[in-house]
């Protein structure tokens, strides 16, 4: 068995963290801080792959994992916690393999289900640390105002095509993430990572910049991002800080009026109920719009991703309006009968119909997660992205 030493560290912890030991600033003391301390990681992905493993290195006693998904082959070009052996595998049991590799002396905590309004409180309320590795706004603001309400610091990161930002909020006299960010954009307006694309390393970078975060807070040392958003810009390899202040008037951390979580998808008008959906407009399955399609019917498809989504793959039959032109084409569609809209996961599509049905357009359909699901449901030869 391994010795302990007056400072708590067992011999074993001596010799893997031997250069960290020589650190004036991080030293025994230091070390005994990281082997205590508690960091929750919303999303083992692009972000949550390199926060974990180097938080893991470090030496950070506990470390929990909250991610409902399970690894797909597309994660593998940027979310290195994976391999091609996990694919299919819930990623949190892939990360937990992972990290035990790197560091068997870190205790790794799993919570294979989404991080909600239900759960955030009582999952977070025993971590110090909560680092945002989600790649979404409604759960973005959902870790934010639940660092708020606990008090516990979040690191903060998010990434899109070449470029990323990094801050740290909801410290003690800090700003929050409503404070940079008080109303989220309108849903479809910000394609996700897998409809805009992302450049593999990219969250490389910004995870490791919010790992360093997190170890400087637990070890009281340097100057945080708290207070400032670093801006990254992978293609030009530019980085610059902007300021933030407290908003006196937010909700979150000013006037203090976000005593409990809400509905964040409802908040993201990311829910069709809530968003109003007109009833005009109808929703498919890819495996119903394929019998439909082979049984004839006379249904005009429409693809409104961009054209170098198109060129990656298509559904048979269908036309390329790309959104932003969709509205210059509104008169001529609106003589089909039945209007079949898709985009790669469903929600610009979505948005789309909602503008056609505003201007009186009839008869619209929206294909359910999109040509993903076409390609997942019904044909395995069209490229997945």
């Amino acid at each position: 068995m391994a010795t302990v030493t007056a400072v708590g560290l067992s011999s074993d912890e001596i010799r893997r963290y031997s250069r960290h030991l020589l650190l004036q600033n991080v030293g025994e003391e230091g070390q005994v801080r990281l082997k205590n301390a508690r960091v929750l990681l919303v999303g083992a992905g692009g972000l949550g792959s390199p926060a974990a493993m180097y938080l893991a290195a470090a030496g950070v006693g506990t470390l929990g994992i909250v991610d409902a998904d399970r690894v797909d082959e597309t994660n593998l070009q940027r979310q290195i916690l994976h391999g091609s052996s996990d694919v299919d595998r819930p990623k949190t049991e892939s990360a937990r393999d992972t990290l035990g590799e790197i560091n068997p002396l870190v205790a790794v905590r799993l919570y294979s289900e989404r991080l909600t309004s239900q759960n955030a409180l009582a999952i977070a309320t025993d971590y110090d640390l909560l680092l945002d590795g989600s790649d979404n706004f409604p759960t973005r603001y959902l870790i934010n105002d639940t660092g708020v309400i606990l008090g516990k610091p979040v690191i903060y990161g998010s990434i899109f095509r070449f470029e990323g930002q990094v801050s740290v909020f909801a410290t003690a006299d800090g700003p929050c993430y409503r404070c940079l960010f008080r109303d989220p954009p309108p849903p479809g307006l910000i394609p996700s990572c897998a409809e805009a694309g992302v450049f593999g390393v990219l969250p490389g970078i910004v995870g490791t910049i919010q790992a360093t975060e997190a170890i400087k807070m637990i070890l009281g040392i340097g100057e945080t991002l708290a207070g400032r958003l670093l801006l990254i810009d992978a293609l030009t390899m530019h980085f610059r800080t902007m300021q933030i202040a407290r908003d006196p008037a937010c909700p979150a951390c000013g006037t203090r009026e976000l005593k409990r979580l809400i509905d964040y998808e409802q908040f993201c008008g990311m829910t069709a109920s809530d968003e109003g959906k007109p009833s005009e407009i109808g929703s498919i399955s890819a495996r119903d719009l394929a019998k439909r399609i082979a049984a004839g019917d006379p249904l005009s498809i429409v693809d409104v991703r961009e054209p170098f989504e198109w060129q990656i793959a298509k559904i048979p039959g269908a036309r390329l309006i790309p959104m932003r032109d969709i509205m210059s084409h509104a008169d001529e569609l609106r003589g089909a009968q039945e209007t079949i809209l898709y985009c790669h996961g469903g929600v610009r599509s979505l948005r789309v119909a909602r503008d056609l049905a505003a201007v009186g357009l009839r008869g619209l359909v929206n294909l359910e997660g999109g040509i993903d699901a076409w390609s997942r449901d019904v044909d395995p030869t069209v490229p997945r992205y």
